[in-house]
């Protein structure tokens, strides 16, 4: 088709057993934005990065701008005038923002004359698209929304007419995703194609023209934006109606089972990220803690787990104190009952190295459920992992593949089985459905109501207000590392706003 500007057509892919894509058709217009969603694991960054060449379909055909092309490598995807931005960002840390976007793209020989007309490029496509960034900063200095804009960067510099961007709100502050979906408009208004896989239904009907399912390695489903709903979307995307709202009854808080006070904790550049909060979780309740990232929640989370070292304050659980300012064993506090999900699933939760059974004890595998004798028992913990695939949904279901084959979502179900299933008294979570489909996020809301309503403690850690505003008994909200108010959970967005842009409390409870 003339208007089409990416065509695809029974592309089918497999991975050994594993069938990603089945006959999957695909047609993206001109000029719009275009939104892939479906479930973790549904196969749509298997699909795309078919089209941007890191894979080759076992068959099909690819048309580009209404002409058959053969892409068998990311070089062959640029030359096609498609450019892709990754969930997991690919820069080199330690380089500036104008090395990293022509990295590989130097274009003279000698590399002074390539890296000015780069420079002088790099500024006209800065104040085109608003993509104000700065050629000389380092990337590693950088905020994650400012680094996804080098991706963009790069992308536009080496042409891309059609740009592939996948879960790009995954690591963004609600601030910087509506910036991002500015700098679309923008690139939709100058005649640019985008593809959006995303599993975040408002985003879908915010900023997209034209919307694709994708289930289980098929396609499901096309609508357009205004012609859909979002009950609609995700109920093709799970099969089956999903609550889109958390239900919970009114909480029966008990006594207090985490108790934090004066707590002050330092970065490593000596910076007071934490300063002087003081809080309480008691059993039977969930406690939201809201705030734009970089406000010090994590440091948070990090200090109470035994993570980080904080250089004062006092935390009790179950009224026996945790030496915070001192040598904290992260296993022992596990062993007194209080679990941690991590922001950072790669990082901390999990060695994506290791296979999914491996994953699923991290941390526990001393216990005697998984031992015979000093040995590990492989049988045991075999058949324990088979056991939270069934119960959290994990997919594959396979518990012998390497984690780092699972798609994001089921990594963060990994973990949450992990966790929950040890029955700990007190549950610390960050950021529990980041990257998290809807289906899954509907499993996982329910899975710690259910903890708060067997009578255990939640402290529960989001930039999603609207998770925080349905999950929490009680909301407090960090600013510049202090606790600057605290709500019920029935605050509105409005109040909650105010307060997480360090609006004094008495000015936002006006």
């Amino acid at each position: 088709m003339a208007d089409a500007a990416i065509q695809l057509s029974g592309i089918s892919k497999s991975f050994g057993p594993v069938r990603a894509n089945r006959d999957i058709d695909l047609l993206v217009e001109k000029g719009t934005i275009h939104g892939i969603i479906g479930e973790n694991g549904a196969g749509k960054s298997t699909l795309m990065s078919i089209l941007y060449g890191f894979y080759q379909a076992d068959s099909g055909e690819i048309r580009v701008n209404g002409k058959p092309i053969a892409i068998l490598s990311p070089n062959d995807a640029i030359a096609a005038g498609i450019g892709m931005v990754h969930q997991h960002f690919m820069l080199v840390q330690n380089f500036t923002v104008l090395e990293n976007v022509i990295l590989g793209a130097e274009g003279e020989a000698l590399l002074g004359k390539g890296i000015a007309k780069a420079r002088s490029e790099l500024k006209r496509l800065e104040r085109e698209y608003g993509l104000d960034v700065g050629p000389d900063a380092v990337v590693e200095d950088l905020s994650v929304g400012l680094q996804q804009r080098v991706e963009i960067l790069k992308a536009l510099y080496r042409g891309a007419d059609i740009l592939i961007l996948d879960e790009p709100t995954g690591v963004l502050t609600p601030a910087e995703a509506d910036h991002l979906f500015r700098i679309l408009g923008q690139l939709k208004a100058q005649g640019k194609t985008v593809v959006l896989i995303t599993h975040k239904l408002r985003e879908i009907m915010a900023i997209t023209d034209n919307v694709s399912v994708m289930r289980q390695g098929t396609m499901v489903a096309s609508r357009k934006t205004n012609a859909t709903t979002v009950e609609e979307l995700a109920e093709l995307m799970v099969g089956r109606r999903v609550l889109l709202r958390v239900e919970k009854e009114e909480a029966q808080a008990a006594a207090p089972k985490l108790v934090v006070k004066n707590l002050t904790v330092r970065d490593s550049r000596g910076v007071t990220v934490v300063d002087d909060v003081s809080f309480e979780v008691r059993a039977g309740e969930i406690v939201g803690i809201a705030g734009v990232a970089g406000n010090g929640q994590s440091e948070l989370l990090e200090a109470i787990s035994g993570i980080r070292r904080a250089v004062n304050g006092t935390v009790l659980l179950d009224g026996e104190p945790i030496d915070v300012t001192g040598t904290v064993d992260p296993g022992a506090l596990r062993d007194r009952g209080l679990a941690h999900v991590p922001e950072d699933r790669h990082h901390v939760g999990l060695v994506l190295a290791f296979d999914e059974a491996e994953n699923s004890i991290l941390g526990y595998h001393d216990k005697p459920q998984y031992l015979k004798g000093p040995f590990l028992d492989i049988p045991a913990i075999r058949a324990d992992a088979r056991e939270k695939i069934q119960k959290y949904d994990i997919r594959p279901a396979n518990e012998r593949l390497r984690t780092a084959n699972f798609s994001g979502g089921n990594q963060q179900k990994v973990v949450l089985a992990r966790e929950i299933e040890q029955d700990p008294g007190v549950l610390l979570v960050g950021q529990p459905t980041r990257g998290v489909d809807v289906g899954a996020i509907e499993f996982i809301h329910r899975r710690l109501v259910a903890m708060r309503d067997a009578n255990k403690a939640v402290l529960l850690v989001s930039v999603e207000l609207d998770e925080i505003r349905s999950l929490s008994d009680r909301i407090l909200v960090m600013f510049a590392g202090r606790i600057v108010g605290e709500r019920d959970g029935n605050a509105t967005e409005g109040e909650l706003g105010l307060l997480m842009a360090g609006v004094e409390k008495q000015e936002a409870a006006e």
